[in-house]
């Protein structure tokens, strides 16, 4: 019951965060300065969880509808922006894809990279028009079989390769053998009442 009730309150805030998105739709450019927007951004996030928790919803809801009837302009100007810009760079990465079909090899990764260099959106795509998933990191690598572990592969054994690796790890993380040699004798000489 937990696990539903854990779905049901996560469909309810996206719900409710999309519904907020679609009204109060202005960007930092909309505003004189950045503390402006920043202010903006802070009282749609505050009724956005007071939604969410149940808190004040009437006032909330009366003050949404005034401000989409106030703002009934801006917001469908923001959203037709939205839209054409998401239009343009649909345009521009199917472009891409068709422009060079002599670089299929390559991939649309490559594609996407160099409209990402120009500072565009471009969601990887084939040269058949298909929407591919962007990689979202390196894949894990195979360890080849019987291959010596660690980054020493000389003629040292296990255990000095392990001391060797242990210590490295230490210095890396700012800790070293004379540190607690001297931190050990300063703690000692400090017991004594002299």
């Amino acid at each position: 019951m937990g696990v539903a009730s854990g779905a049901n309150s996560c469909a309810k805030e996206m719900a409710i965060r999309r519904k907020i998105a679609n009204i109060y739709n202005k960007r930092e450019e909309d505003f004189p300065s950045l503390r402006k927007y920043n202010d903006y951004l802070e009282e749609v996030e505050d009724m956005t969880f007071n939604l969410i928790d149940g808190i004040d919803v009437a006032a909330i809801e009366a003050k949404i509808a005034k401000y989409q009837e106030e703002n009934a302009e801006q917001i469908v100007n923001s959203r037709a922006r939205k839209a054409e810009e998401f239009a343009a760079a649909l345009r521009a990465s199917q472009y891409v894809a068709q422009a060079d079909p002599v670089d299929v090899g390559a991939g649309p990764s490559t594609q996407a990279v160099s409209l990402a260099n120009q500072g565009q959106y471009a969601p990887a795509a084939v040269p058949g028009g298909l929407m591919q998933p962007r990689p979202t990191g390196m894949a894990p690598q195979p360890i080849p079989i019987g291959a010596p572990s660690g980054p020493m592969q000389g003629n040292a054994t296990e255990d000095e390769n392990m001391k060797l690796q242990a210590e490295r790890a230490a210095r890396a993380g700012g800790w070293t053998i004379e540190l607690s040699k001297r931190r050990a004798i300063e703690e000692a000489y400090s017991s004594l009442w002299i």
